[in-house]
């Protein structure tokens, strides 16, 4: 005589699995970015975008480097616009809101912008030291001067949103 084993296999609850979406629900891979258009419409948002059309334009009027100081112009230029971005894209996809990681937003994006302040305070004084060195006649004087006018005011722009970021990250620390 042989013996039977017999197995029954039932399926365990799973708790930990995710919930049952009803038809026609949101089960995009990308659901949690949300865009935000109305923070451009508020001061830190229209800085945002002051920066990055400044930055254009000193891209723009300070290339090709020829020059010694342009170089590090260019460069400082170019870093600054790509954290720029960045932080448009934050800001513009509710990035902030959708990830739970332990970062300090605020300190991280007064961080960034004092830095790109003082770097650009550096070089736009170079920049208009090299440019005004050129003879009156060389072609590329006019832009490079130009360029480092677009500078200053991009200065002053990282300083005013710096300055704002600093003023709410004090604010939000006495929240605590």
């Amino acid at each position: 005589m042989m013996t039977e084993t017999v197995v029954n296999v039932q399926e365990a609850p799973n708790n930990n699995a995710a919930p049952n979406k009803p038809p026609g629900g949101n089960d995009q891979p990308l659901s949690w970015i949300k865009i935000n258009v109305d923070y451009f419409k508020t001061t830190p948002g229209l800085l945002k975008i002051a920066e990055f059309v400044l930055g254009i334009f000193c891209m723009a009027l300070a290339s090709p480097a020829y020059y010694g100081g342009s170089h590090f112009f260019l460069f400082v230029v170019t870093v600054s616009f790509i954290g720029t971005i960045i932080w448009i894209f934050v800001y513009l996809l509710g990035i902030r809101e959708a990830l739970t990681f332990p970062i300090n937003w605020i300190l991280t994006e007064l961080v960034n912008t004092g830095i790109c302040t003082v770097c650009y305070f550096i070089a736009f004084i170079l920049q208009l030291i090299v440019s005004s060195s050129l003879h009156p006649g060389h072609p590329r004087r006019g832009a490079q001067i130009t360029a480092g006018v677009f500078g200053i005011l991009n200065t002053l722009v990282y300083a005013f949103a710096t300055y704002l970021l600093h003023v709410e990250w004090k604010g939000s620390r006495t929240n605590q």
